[in-house]
Order: structure tokens, then C-alpha cells, then sequence
């Protein structure tokens, strides 16, 4: 199966009581979106929400780096695209960009790292090999994107 590279979300909306007292979108909420797109994305690979009720394996976030780019308002439009880039046995690493919808902007990226987890046990354990098969095709389609600038970023103050 082909995937579109990156693979883009429907659009989300930014939502009044996301807004902080900086007037803008709360950088909490960003996550709540990622979160949303991110269950589109999963979706299409076959670990959605029914593949967790139907075998009681689900997937756990293990390490997330965002970057905060641009700023977002109530009433922005947002879609988020997501590219692969790598994968094992049991684990995803990804990428995404938040965009607005209408100016094609990025107003923010985060870059994950999940962890495929048999809820009977709260252990990981390896993908089913048609979810596998289906994660392999989606970076297949991803390997030609190029390599976000933030992938891999270290923290820090820059020393001069």
C-alpha cells in the first residue's frame, strides 16, 4: 500500500480556551493537536482505536522534542503532516509539522518516538507483522522527503 509523503491530517481548530494570557495558543494544547492528527495517521496503519479494543495492545509515547516556530490564535486553522523516520520491531520514530491551514505556515514541529505495549502485561512487545507491513510501507513512502532541520536537535544555550 502507498502512503502520501508527508501523510497530512484534516484540519483542527484552535479553540478559545486554549488561549493563555499571552493572548496566543497555550503551548499544552500543541500537543493535544499532534496528538489528534496523530490518531489519524496511526489509524491508517492499523493501530487505531479499534485494533487497541480488538487485541488490548495499544502504543505509548516515549520521548517527544518540540519547537515552537510561530505563533497560533483562536480561530487558526492547523493541519498536521507526518513523515516517518524510522522504525523497529516495536517502535516508530516520527515527525511532525504543525501548519496553518490556510497560509501553509509551520507553526510548530515535534519529533517522537512511541513504543508498541501489550496492555495485559504493560510491556512492549513487537507490532503484528500486518501493522509492521504497514509501517514499512509508510516510511518507504517517506524515504525521498527530506530531513526536517529539527530532527535531532539538541537543547541549549549556545555558547559564544
Amino acid at each position: 500500500m502507498a502512503y502520501p509523503a508527508p501523510f497530512v491530517s484534516s484540519a483542527h481548530v484552535i479553540e478559545d480556551q486554549w488561549i493563555d494570557y499571552n493572548g496566543h495558543f497555550n503551548m499544552a494544547y500543541y500537543n493535544v493537536l499532534f496528538d489528534r492528527a496523530g490518531d489519524e495517521v496511526f489509524d491508517a496503519i492499523g493501530l487505531g482505536a479499534s485494533y487497541v479494543k480488538k487485541t488490548n495492545c495499544s502504543f505509548f509515547t516515549l520521548e517527544t522534542h518540540v519547537t515552537y516556530l510561530r505563533e497560533l490564535h483562536a480561530g487558526d486553522s492547523v493541519k498536521v503532516a507526518t513523515q516517518f523516520l524510522d522504525y523497529d520491531k516495536k517502535r516508530i520514530h516520527y515527525f511532525v509539522e504543525m501548519r496553518h491551514a490556510k497560509d501553509d505556515w509551520i507553526a510548530a514541529t515535534s519529533e517522537v518516538i512511541i513504543i508498541h505495549v501489550d496492555m495485559n502485561i504493560r510491556k512492549s512487545t513487537p507490532f503484528p507483522p500486518d501493522v509492521l507491513d504497514n509501517i514499512k510501507a509508510m516510511r518507504e513512502s517517506h524515504a525521498a522527503l527530506p530531513l526536517p532541520p529539527q530532527v535531532g536537535h539538541k537543547i541549549g544555550i549556545p555558547k559564544k
